[in-house]
C-alpha cells in the first residue's frame, strides 16, 4: 500500500492499517511507518490464518475490546491489512497502539 494513511473514524469505530512481520521473537508493535501503518511483529506463522488470529487477540488485548470487535476488512492473505475495530475512536487506537520501547525497526 503506497497511499497516505491515517486511523479514520467509521460509523461505528475506527479503520487502520497494519503490517504485520511474522514468526517473530514476540508480539509487538515496532512502530508508526511513514504512510501511517502500525507495524506489528507477531510470533505465529502465516499457514492457516494463524497470523490473523493472532493478529485479532493482540489487538483486542492492546486495544481492551472483545475480539469480535476486531475484523481484518482487507489483506487477509497479505503482510498489508486493512483492520475495523467497532466501538472505539481514533483516539482511542492512537493511545493503545504506542510501539513497545523494546521494540527495534529492523525485521
Amino acid at each position: 500500500m503506497n497511499r497516505k494513511f491515517e486511523i479514520t473514524d467509521a460509523r461505528r469505530g475506527a479503520a487502520f492499517t497494519v503490517r504485520v512481520v511474522t514468526r517473530a521473537q514476540r508480539d509487538e508493535i515496532v512502530g508508526i511507518q511513514e504512510d501511517r501503518t502500525i507495524k506489528i511483529r507477531l510470533k505465529a506463522s502465516p499457514a492457516d490464518g494463524q497470523a490473523n488470529d493472532a493478529l485479532i487477540a493482540f489487538l483486542a488485548q492492546r486495544l481492551n475490546v472483545k475480539p469480535e470487535a476486531i475484523e481484518i476488512v482487507a489483506g487477509q492473505d497479505k503482510r498489508d491489512k486493512w483492520v475495523s475495530v467497532a466501538g472505539i475512536t481514533t483516539t482511542d487506537v492512537e493511545e493503545r497502539l504506542k510501539p513497545d520501547p523494546s521494540a527495534t525497526e529492523y525485521e
